[in-house]
């Protein structure tokens, strides 16, 4: 038998599944964005572990390359964060190169990437605008 689920109908179990509510999940542009608690949702429902190795540090400590191996289950995946000046804002690189790490593997192994579904650390521009 076919799953003739929608996308729509995907999203809405596995948000559903993962104990989201609307606060952790807002739209921008053309994709849906977890928020920080909603990843920490994710990976508490789905028993989700990340261990993480610092790939790369540049010697101004301000380009950052992190792997994250994350497992759920018998599902294993590796990924990567990333933090620059072209795309962190802010003070903390290493930090921010471990919660994309994070963002990435969580969403991966959960199902959601596949469905266009980012976290809010990804990249400074999937930040919560003031109006939504």
């Amino acid at each position: 038998m076919i799953n003739m689920e929608t996308k729509k109908d995907i999203l809405n179990r596995l948000f559903v599944e993962n104990n989201l509510t609307d606060e952790d999940v807002f739209k921008h542009k053309f994709y849906n964005i977890i928020t920080r608690s909603g990843i920490d949702k994710i990976m508490a429902a789905n028993n989700i572990k990340i261990s993480y190795n610092l790939e790369y540090n540049s010697i101004d400590c301000k380009c950052i390359i992190i792997k994250a191996k994350a497992t759920m289950g018998d599902k294993s995946i590796e990924t990567y964060g990333e933090a620059s000046p072209s795309n962190n804002q802010n003070s903390y690189p290493v930090a921010m190169a471990e919660k994309r790490a994070m963002s990435r593997a969580c969403l991966k192994l959960a199902g959601f990437y596949e469905h266009q579904v980012f976290g809010e650390d990804e990249a400074e521009a999937f930040k919560r605008s003031n109006n939504q």
